[in-house]
């Protein structure tokens, strides 16, 4: 699977939705304020501790996906990653808010925070890539989806690399948060929180289409022709 540019604009298209989830975090940092080397410093390593935790995820799920390809069900799990991203998209929202978080992720999320506001007690460097990493813990619709393109990679380098491309590609509109946020209107936040779930749509048929192996270089290639390549290489 190509990972670099679905991985990218998912972030970069999704980050409009990380301003409005992750906006009062990134507005609350304990940035260092004597000067802007140091506060660039402090968003910097901020978000790089995001990236962190998307990397891991990534690695994690892939290596889930690596099972299913192994196990030769690789078509199947793209495709039903694909239908359930476009039921989440289309399901009525009434019906999304019905599925709750249970007792026990509950409170691991509980925990998180509770760690989040003692780290922001701190002005350092490395709370701030801390704050990062736990804030990439944090439940996130687009993450999920992140998570998903992750597993259909079917690696767990490939997987890790999808998720940390993922990160970089909401760092651009989280570090223009940190700095100008209470410049950017509601409205235009609303207005471009409208382009993420078209991408979505349109990645969920993209991993339709890569389970239906129709032969399409990049968008539907033949996976059992690249599993005998990556065979061949492997035995080199």
């Amino acid at each position: 699977m190509n990972v670099l540019w679905p991985a990218i604009t998912l972030g970069f298209l999704g980050s409009f939705h990380c301003v409005g989830m992750c906006g009062p975090i990134a507005l609350a940092l304990p940035l260092n304020q004597s000067s802007f080397l140091t506060k660039t410093l402090g968003v910097v390593l901020y978000n790089l501790g995001r990236i962190f935790t998307y990397a891991l995820f990534g690695a994690l799920f892939g290596l889930l996906g690596q099972s299913f390809v192994i196990a030769g069900y690789q078509q199947a799990l793209s495709i039903t990653l694909g239908v359930l991203i476009l039921l989440m998209v289309l399901m009525p929202a009434k019906i999304v808010n019905r599925f709750k978080f249970t007792s026990s992720i509950s409170s691991f999320i509980g925990k998180i925070k509770q760690q989040l506001g003692g780290l922001f007690k701190k002005k350092s460097y490395s709370s701030l890539f801390f704050i990062g990493t736990l804030n990439g813990l944090l439940p996130c619709g687009l993450v999920y989806l992140g998570v998903a393109g992750a597993i259909a990679t079917g690696n767990g380098l490939q997987g890790s690399l999808f998720m940390a491309l993922f990160g970089l590609g909401t760092f651009p509109a989280m570090v223009v948060l940190s700095f100008l946020g209470n410049t950017i209107s509601v409205n235009f936040r609303a207005q471009m929180r409208k382009v993420v779930p078209v991408f979505v749509v349109a990645m969920a048929v993209l991993l339709i289409l890569r389970g239906m192996n129709l032969g399409i270089p990049y968008v539907s290639p033949e996976m059992s022709a690249t599993k005998a390549e990556c065979h061949k290489c492997c035995h080199k």
